[in-house]
């Protein structure tokens, strides 16, 4: 008679029950990546937006600092006059970005600022001031934020 070789039912068990620990510890983690995605899209358009004001109020002082509106890459650019730095609406920072993917992020105007959010995440947002070409990251700024406004 021939001795079978195999596993036994308590090492079965624990390698059951090891691999159901790792997944628990582990799934959290992946969960995560899709608010941490979100984050740095919003990250990413926000550094999009502070080069753009850059860029126009630099057109805006090489153009001699008149009027209250400069040519970038052929768009016309509306800003505010006096500053230079582009207004908060769609022809101003709008117009300056080029191009604003309206499925995926939202612009919305207020007085003398403009709200980008992500769509479907309302608190997923930072804010641009037209006075200061500032750009507000207060709700994505840290990876807290981004957990908490973001998910």
């Amino acid at each position: 008679m021939k001795k079978q070789a195999g596993f036994t039912l308590v090492e079965l068990v624990v390698v059951i029950a090891v691999l159901g620990i790792l997944a628990a510890t582990a799934l959290p983690r992946f969960v995560n990546v899709q608010g941490n995605a979100r984050g740095a899209s919003m990250n990413g358009l926000a550094a999009s937006v502070r080069s753009a004001s850059n860029l126009a109020r630099a057109a805006w002082v090489a153009g001699g600092q008149q009027g209250n509106q400069v040519l970038m890459d052929g768009n016309n650019v509306n800003v505010v006059a006096g500053v230079g730095f582009p207004q908060a609406n769609a022809g101003g920072i709008v117009a300056a970005l080029q191009q604003l993917d309206a499925n995926t992020f939202t612009a919305t105007p207020g007085a003398g600022i403009m709200t980008f959010n992500l769509n479907g995440f309302p608190n997923c947002s930072f804010v641009y001031t037209e006075q200061t070409g500032v750009v507000n990251t207060g709700n994505i700024g840290t990876a807290a934020n981004i957990a908490q406004n973001c998910n």
